[in-house]
């Protein structure tokens, strides 16, 4: 098979091509920076998925914060972007997989978050952000492009080919000697690895197209999280003050419950991620290996 990656400069796609070749070491992959592929670009996305097998989308926007400012150019890549891939895609019989976010949920309609049911892939969406509405458009775009195409929805991603949460929790730990972290929003943090893995199986196991989840199982909360980070790092004596989101403003509002439901996956087949901090312990190593991430926007 031949597999094309876009966004190969990201967090989430080094780890699909890893993925990729783990399962099959016969497997073509071609993964694809944004300097080899503009995915506004129709006539190239055409040119370089004519004899393609499966695209995955790891093409992004990704600056959550900055999109406030520049919504226009978050819609160009999380949007018109994903459309034209998903075009292409589509015209040359191509399975796409599109990797989107938490962020098309608005996560704010209140309710015990500890107990609350995990948001499924049916319910309905209502983004709070420019990065949120941007994903959401691409999500349609993708699904009405008319190809055989599987969204697959992740959260609190984090990973060891990039910046993310646990990376930049640490460097400051160790920059401050004292951190305050959002004790207001939920979700489940999840290691990229993971992420791809499912992302494998899914298409192994010629899943239909439509919307999917893929995040650990499990929740917890953003300054949880980061105690959970400095005690595998050795650190767990650093103080994590536990703030409110009104405490700690950002220029996107973020949602207050990214509880994904991954109930659909063993339905098709598919062994979901397990708990969140089963994973971390097994990815921590890996991740916090190289510390020396942007900061991230829970963290003051």
């Amino acid at each position: 098979m031949r597999w094309v990656v876009t966004g190969a400069g990201g967090l989430l796609a080094p780890d699909v091509v890893r993925a990729v070749r783990t399962a099959d070491p016969a497997a073509e992959v071609v993964p694809l920076r944004r300097a080899d592929l503009d995915v506004l670009d129709e006539r190239r996305c055409h040119e370089v998925l004519a004899g393609a097998d499966v695209v995955v989308n790891c093409a992004a926007w990704t600056a959550v914060d900055l999109a406030e400012s520049d919504e226009p150019a978050a819609h160009a890549v999380n949007a018109a972007g994903a459309g034209t891939v998903a075009r292409a895609a589509a015209a040359s019989g191509v399975r796409m997989v599109h990797l989107s976010t938490d962020y098309v949920f608005g996560g704010n309609s209140g309710g015990v978050p500890e107990t609350r049911p995990a948001l499924r892939v049916d319910d309905p969406t209502g983004p709070v952000s420019a990065y949120g509405r941007s994903k959401l458009a691409g999500e349609e775009a993708v699904l009405a492009a008319g190809g055989d195409a599987l969204v697959v929805r992740t959260a609190w991603v984090y990973g060891a080919a990039g910046g993310c949460f646990p990376r930049t929790v640490l460097r400051l730990a160790r920059e401050r000697g004292a951190l305050s972290v959002v004790d207001d929003q939920w979700g489940a943090p999840t290691w990229t690895a993971d992420v791809a893995r499912v992302v494998v199986d899914l298409v192994a196991a010629g899943a239909p197209a439509g919307t999917y989840h893929a995040t650990s199982a499990g929740r917890t909360t953003w300054c949880a999280f980061a105690r959970e980070v400095l005690a595998s790092a050795g650190v767990g004596d650093v103080p994590v003050r536990a703030v409110t989101t009104e405490e700690f403003p950002t220029a996107a509002r973020r949602p207050e419950f990214s509880v994904l439901d991954i109930d659909g996956l063993p339905r098709v087949g598919i062994r979901p991620p397990g708990d969140w901090r089963e994973r971390w312990a097994v990815a921590a190593p890996e991740v916090l290996e190289a510390v020396g991430a942007s900061a991230a926007g829970a963290l003051s």
